[in-house]
């Protein structure tokens, strides 16, 4: 298979499920899923787990993120930390080591809109001074640190790059550039990424929101123009139309780029458990995790799936299956019913299955419901 140009060194990956679904409208992760989720991730091969946000003291998530600690340690495990003044800032930073973190994340508004709205201010020099005093009493405690710039796509050049320079320069680790509001194209992204990752000292992540459905695309964009990490999440679980989906994005990085680094294997198993804790039901879901992704109603895509498959089902965990509602023919009778142990005679099983098909209301068929009605019809 031919893959696509290199994006020179590969991606480092954080997945921000248990932070980002946190403003998702009715969605609330606990403890045992938390740990569950994060210990998918890492067997996946994601290298940071974003866990809860941290204010100040009696963090509402720390049991979140204590249940993330003892999954995968802290070492893997990144908490945000909000940022509105230094006072507020330093009792935050207590709690963060209360609570055994060791990575945490400034999310701090750049563009004039956010910045107004959120610290009540849009003057750039604030900006500055705000972060460079986070990021220092930050690294005076030993803390790793990445400053994320809130809205930071939609920001001007003249004014982000000054802002990013300066966190860098009091000692910051990594910057997170947030597509806060989907806006970029790639092409926009590259360029914007670009001016970031030519600061001296910097390493740049891009965390995209997929509201345009570019997420994975901007992402790929960031990376091609120097940025070392991508944050995704499950599913695209997150606010204002979700983020860059893991699986998406994995499977983009496999195919494109012929990056192997990850165990897929997970993928749909991990998709499976963060649906459930999050309530949202297989219905949110797209991608190779989707319970459809690798469902049929044609013989020929079952009994030939390589010619039909950008990866085989298994590689992410999935199966495949069969699911029709009005199109049930012989042939994919005999595939429902191989290896079941059940025989019957096909050519008459068929008609008689498709009239009680007819008389119930033509409800959709999987391999299961095709080797019960088996049995019925052997039974008559």
């Amino acid at each position: 298979m031919t893959t696509a140009e290199s994006p020179g060194t590969p991606p480092r990956l954080s997945d921000a499920t248990l932070r980002d679904s946190a403003h998702m409208a009715g969605v609330e992760f606990g403890p045992r899923h938390a740990a569950v989720i994060a210990d998918l991730l890492v067997k996946t091969g994601i290298e940071l787990v974003e866990v809860g946000m941290i204010s100040g003291p009696n963090s509402k998530d720390a049991d979140l993120i204590l249940a993330t600690h003892e999954a995968i340690t802290p070492e893997r495990s990144m908490s945000l930390v909000v940022v509105r003044d230094r006072q507020q800032v330093a009792t935050a930073l207590d709690e963060a080591e209360r609570l055994g973190v060791q990575h945490i994340m400034y999310s701090i508004p750049t563009s004039e809109q956010h910045a107004q709205l959120k610290l009540g201010s849009p003057s750039a020099k604030f900006l500055q001074t705000l972060a460079k005093s986070a990021i220092t009493q930050a690294k005076d405690r030993g803390f790793h640190v990445t400053f994320s710039g809130e809205d930071g796509a939609r920001t001007p050049k003249e004014r982000l790059v000054p802002y990013v320079t300066a966190g860098f320069e009091v000692g910051a680790d990594r910057f997170r550039v947030a597509e806060t509001v989907a806006y970029l194209t790639p092409w926009q992204m590259q360029d914007q990424i670009a001016s970031l990752t030519e600061i001296d000292g910097s390493e740049i992540e891009i965390h995209s929101h997929n509201m345009l459905g570019m997420a994975v695309a901007n992402s790929l964009a960031a990376v091609r123009a120097g940025a070392k990490w991508i944050s995704a999440t499950v599913g695209g679980i997150g606010e204002r139309g979700g983020n860059a989906p893991l699986a998406e994005l994995l499977m983009a990085l496999r195919i494109a780029y012929g990056d192997t680094r990850f165990d897929l294997s997970h993928l749909t198993e991990l998709s499976r458990v963060a649906l459930e804790g999050a309530g949202l039901g297989t219905a949110f879901q797209s991608g190779p995790t989707s319970p459809n992704a690798f469902a049929y109603e044609l013989p020929g895509q079952l009994t030939n799936p390589e010619a039909y498959e950008t990866v085989p089902a298994e590689l992410v965990g999935n199966s495949r299956e069969l699911l029709v509602r009005t199109r049930l023919t012989p042939a994919l009778v005999r595939w429902a019913l191989l290896d079941s142990g059940i025989t019957v005679d096909v050519d008459a099983f068929t008609p008689w299955l498709i009239t009680r098909q007819e008389e119930n209301g033509r409800k959709l068929l999987d391999r299961d419901g095709i080797r019960k009605a088996a049995i019925d019809f052997q039974a008559r």
